[in-house]
């Protein structure tokens, strides 16, 4: 699991001063990029290896707002992987260490604009830190 903190700052609220829905997906893209690159691969290197991710599914389920100038926790983990595809399951936590939001990202590996398997070596890389191991 990989844990991603950020501060909440007013441009990212709502009205109401909390957590704006639409910058939820910012926020657990910037902990899956700072995920990859713990993991050693960055979305720069994926590029260099001609491997994109192209999200395919984002499920969001809203649990309880995330307020003005909180420090939030996001954890991150690989749900499911294969070849093929991988999932991401992804929870903010507020500075109370409550659970406000949970996301499921599902992705695709492609190359050369088209769905393609990823090499046996580097889907072993990145099962190390999938939890359906």
């Amino acid at each position: 699991m990989f844990k991603y903190q950020r501060k909440i700052f007013g441009f990212l609220c709502d009205i109401y001063g909390h957590l704006n829905n639409n910058n939820y997906l910012n926020l657990y893209e910037e902990a899956r990029a700072d995920a990859l690159e713990k993991m050693g691969f960055s979305i720069k290197k994926l590029l260099e290896m001609n491997i994109h991710i192209y999200l395919t599914h984002i499920d969001l389920d809203f649990i309880k707002g995330v307020d003005l100038e909180d420090m939030i926790t996001i954890k991150s983990t690989i749900f499911e992987m294969s070849r093929l595809s991988t999932t991401w399951k992804q929870k903010i936590f507020n500075s109370e260490n409550e659970l406000c939001n949970v996301a499921i990202v599902k992705g695709v590996f492609v190359k050369n604009g088209r769905p393609a398997r990823i090499s046996k070596e580097l889907f072993q890389e990145f099962r190390k830190y999938s939890s359906d191991k």
